[in-house]
């Protein structure tokens, strides 16, 4: 059965499909109105300044431990969250200043997202069919009803499942199967970005290589473009085109995936791929690295990473790290700054 598919914008492969500048996102923490009333406010930042580019049929993938704001980051992107500051360009247009559901719907027409968890993210009174035509009805890209059930059982072939399975509620298929689900809403509405927030953490290993190479085959046959948001850098290693590396709201190294894969330069990125032996079969140098994440209602000065960083100098203390080139990508580190290289 051939799959319907939606004509796509002529652009320049080499343009940006889209670029986040400067993204800000903190959430008011105070718990009376009396703090708010004296000033004693309490904020957590959840993002502190994000630039990041994907081109256009590529996927950039956001690594880091859990609660550094990688997921804040995809729900600003989408429109969940409203960021504090910034910029969120999508084809030029900055998304983030769109105010108003018929203003935003078109471009969530081209713009969707698969959720973490496939057991919560869809509603267990549809049945899958109404699920996946949901979007098709919202933007009203078909005439009528049979015209929608059509293209509803292409997306289930397309996702690998079967046109009966449209029948059936989610909690009659497995953690994979309503994955696949997801995957065939998110393509319902002929999108051109798909935001991936953990798409395979809350399932099974063996289940999670199918899920992979599905977006994988569907990024080839559609030309989509992913931005994947994950802690596991053995997925992110199957998918990247490019790889950012976060840190308490701040990325500290971004670059070609192959090379921050092969050749990891600041001591965070080290850290996180001596969890994974051999990623790519390339020798990594290892960093033992201690502690645990800073709580991100008081980060610390300076360097935010510099408590558990064995390569830490007085100035990684006291003043914030800029990014700037280093061996081919970018890093937010003094010492990588000041020397191209960590001491041995």
């Amino acid at each position: 059965m051939m799959v319907a598919q939606t004509q796509r914008p002529d652009r320049a492969a080499s343009t940006p499909q889209l670029v986040v500048k400067d993204l800000r996102k903190q959430f008011d923490l105070t718990r009376s109105v009396a703090g708010r009333l004296l000033g004693h406010q309490q904020y957590l930042k959840a993002i502190d300044g994000l630039d990041i580019e994907i081109a256009r049929g590529t996927t950039f993938s956001l690594v880091g431990e859990s609660g550094c704001g990688k997921s804040t980051v995809a729900r600003c992107i989408v429109g969940i969250y409203k960021p504090t500051s910034g910029q969120v360009l999508f084809d030029g247009v900055d998304i983030a200043q769109m105010r108003g559901r018929k203003v935003m719907l078109p471009v969530r027409r081209r713009m969707q997202m698969i959720f973490q968890d496939p057991y919560a993210s869809l509603n267990p009174r549809w049945r899958v069919s109404q699920i996946i035509a949901e979007p098709i009805r919202t933007h009203g890209l078909l005439p009528d009803r049979q015209a929608v059930q059509k293209r509803v059982d292409e997306l289930l072939v397309q996702v690998g499942l079967a046109p009966g399975d449209g029948r059936k509620y989610p909690h009659e298929f497995s953690g994979g199967q309503r994955q696949r689900i997801s995957i065939a809403r998110a393509l319902a509405s002929s999108p051109d970005l798909i935001v991936c927030d953990e798409p395979t953490s809350a399932l099974d290993v063996s289940v999670q290589a199918q899920i992979l190479n599905l977006l994988r085959d569907l990024q080839e046959e559609l030309g989509l473009t992913y931005l994947l948001i994950s802690h596991n850098l053995a997925v992110v290693a199957h998918m990247s085109t490019r790889l950012g590396v976060m840190y308490l709201g701040r990325l500290v190294e971004t670059g070609d995936s192959q090379l921050l894969f092969g050749q990891p330069l600041h001591p965070y990125t080290r850290m996180l791929l001596s969890a994974v032996p051999d990623v790519g079969g390339a020798a990594v140098k290892r960093v033992a690295i201690a502690g645990d994440v800073p709580n991100p209602i008081s980060p610390p000065s300076g360097c935010s990473f510099h408590p558990r960083c064995p390569f830490v100098q007085d100035k990684c203390r006291m003043v914030p790290p800029v990014p700037s080139m280093v061996q081919g990508r970018l890093v937010a580190c003094h010492v990588l700054a000041e020397h191209g290289e960590l001491p041995a």
